[in-house]
């Protein structure tokens, strides 16, 4: 009876013989179930097809989502208790590779099954994962210089292309001002630090010069500097006026209190992704939308790089080659 069970198993798997997950060959040594599996290559919307035809939950209204999710969240569970017991027994846990295989198959299945309940395709998934990543980890010689956002307008409604503007406190009394000068001219406001508690915010205007100098893009920095581009009026009023301006200083106001958390971001290499996505967000409908999640990370720790310098010197010179896309630090004389 054993041996006709063998011999239909072997009529089923071809010279392989299933044994626990590994395979016993009549004509060489055991193969894990990883080596025994190799083969053709499967696109993902095959997969995809493949899978759903094994789902025994069809797609109800809400019980047919939450099925997906809730046994994708048990399979993440799975894999890391699958970890834990390579941590624990190390090599002895012989099996550790076939055995997240089928984590990752289980995981593997059950995005299937979400994304297509939620009509997506597992390789337009893929795509959109790509490029998102590329934006933001971008392989060497991937990266391209980018048009500044103003080239088509006319010069003296552009952003300066090389920029100097020096930053010094006014003391009066208790209060501690910061006034900012570009060529014998203040630019905007003095700005205090508007807080029960001095936290430097008054030196906050170094992340519009950044934007500007790294991205291309600041309303706050072209009020500044009086260069709204008036002969679009269009233009102006969608990406030089009111509403743009407050954007941007949301933005810089949420990235303040975000930083503060965390040193002001001294000795931090990376912005969370939520944070960057939150900015893109609201960026999307202004010319800056086309900057990738790695420009706004790369200019937010810049960003506050240069305001680290302000405060810590209580002022400065911060110099901004837009062209360059760089911006640099002068300490007071």
């Amino acid at each position: 009876m054993l041996s006709g069970l063998l011999a239909a198993t072997t009529e089923l798997f071809g010279s392989l013989v299933f044994c626990d997950t590994s395979y016993i060959s009549e004509t060489g040594p055991v193969m894990s179930l990883t080596q025994a599996n190799k083969g053709r290559g499967m696109e993902l919307n095959e997969y995809q097809d493949e899978a759903v035809r094994t789902d025994k939950s069809p797609a109800e209204p809400e019980r047919g989502l939450v099925f997906p999710m809730v046994g994708l969240a048990s399979e993440v569970g799975a894999l890391v208790g699958q970890y834990k017991k390579f941590v624990r027994d190390g090599e002895a846990h012989s099996f550790f590779s076939d055995r997240v295989a089928e984590e990752l198959g289980d995981c593997m299945w059950y995005i299937a099954n979400l994304a297509t309940k939620l009509d997506l395709t597992l390789e337009d998934i893929a795509r959109l994962n790509l490029k998102r990543t590329r934006e933001r980890w971008p392989l060497p010689g991937e990266e391209t210089p980018v048009l500044l956002l103003d080239d088509a307008s006319p010069e003296n409604e552009q952003l300066p292309r090389i920029l100097s503007v020096t930053f010094e406190e006014i003391h009066d009394g208790d209060s501690v001002q910061v006034r900012m000068m570009s060529g014998g001219k203040q630019l905007g406001d003095p700005l205090k630090d508007m807080a029960w508690d001095p936290d430097g915010y008054r030196f906050h205007d170094a992340f519009h010069l950044t934007y500007a100098a790294m991205l291309g893009w600041s309303p706050l920095t072209r009020r500044f500097l009086e260069c709204s581009r008036e002969s679009d009026p269009k233009l102006r009023e969608i990406e030089d006026s009111g509403r743009a301006k407050v954007i941007e200083e949301g933005i810089a106001a949420f990235l303040f209190e975000y930083a503060r958390q965390m040193r002001f971001l001294d000795g931090v290499e990376h912005v969370d992704s939520a944070q960057l996505d939150t900015i893109r967000t609201l960026v999307s409908r202004l010319e800056v939308r086309t900057r990738t999640a790695r420009d706004w990370e790369r200019a937010i720790l810049r960003s506050f790089e240069m305001w680290r310098a302000l405060r810590d010197h209580r002022g400065g010179s911060l110099h901004l080659d837009l062209r360059a896309r760089t911006i640099t630090f002068d300490p007071p004389v």
